[in-house]
């Protein structure tokens, strides 16, 4: 079996992290840890916390990092993550969650963050033509809809447009992205523990990038996830 691997990827909104953190947890069997499947989760249950997560999401406003953390520690601390590892996708957001992070896998580690490299014009377009399903959060777009009337092919839910896909809810998050995330690339360039992948292309071809780019991490370091 393939080893397991404690992997973080990062890149703006419609780099197409989450095709990749599919495909990736596949490749690898560990689960594929969400921040946004989560919060979805959260919204759809109908709670008040579901509520004041629906009004900053569609805001194009981010969470608060201490919110966000308490979910991922308990995602992390589930059997599965603990025997393999995980794929984080939309954590850590900012230095602080970074930081939050390395201590809750104390006196282990990250394997490798991956940058998912994709200019801003280009996730412009992507997400003005992105489609989501309201279930599962399976993703689409214009040119490649599902296969049915706009109906999933995975879950059957409606496939729709996010209220935070807007361009004004758009080019909002991708400042708070340059504000507040864009510094993890220095912050794990500084660890040693960052790989920059071209995200564009097919989802096939950068997959492949991504697959090489641990490989050749685990060639220099070696092993699995620690």
């Amino acid at each position: 079996m393939v080893p397991g691997i404690r992997l973080v990827v990062l890149g703006k909104q419609g780099a197409g992290k989450g095709t990749q953190c599919v495909r990736l947890s596949h490749h690898y069997v560990v689960p594929h840890v969400s921040t946004g499947e989560m919060l979805r989760g959260a919204v759809k249950s109908g709670s008040e916390l579901g509520a004041k997560v629906k009004e900053t999401m569609e805001s194009g406003d981010l969470l608060g990092d201490d919110l966000i953390m308490e979910l991922v520690a308990e995602r992390l601390a589930e059997p599965d993550a603990r025997a393999r590892g995980f794929i984080l996708d939309g954590c850590p957001r900012t230095i602080h969650q970074a930081e939050t992070l390395a201590s809750l896998l104390d006196p282990g580690d990250i394997d490798l963050t991956v940058d998912v490299e994709v200019s801003t014009n280009q996730v412009l377009k992507r997400l003005a033509a992105r489609r989501v399903c309201v279930d599962c959060g399976t993703n689409y777009s214009v040119s490649a809809p599902p296969r049915m009337n706009w109906t999933c092919d995975i879950c059957g839910g409606e496939v729709v447009q996010r209220d935070d896909d807007t361009e004004e809810a758009i080019r909002r998050r991708l400042d708070l992205y340059e504000r507040q995330t864009a510094p993890l690339i220095d912050f794990y360039d500084k660890r040693r523990q960052l790989s920059r992948v071209n995200g564009v292309g097919s989802p096939e071809a950068v997959f492949r990038r991504i697959i090489r780019a641990v490989e050749d991490r685990r060639r220099r370091w070696g092993g699995g996830h620690r």
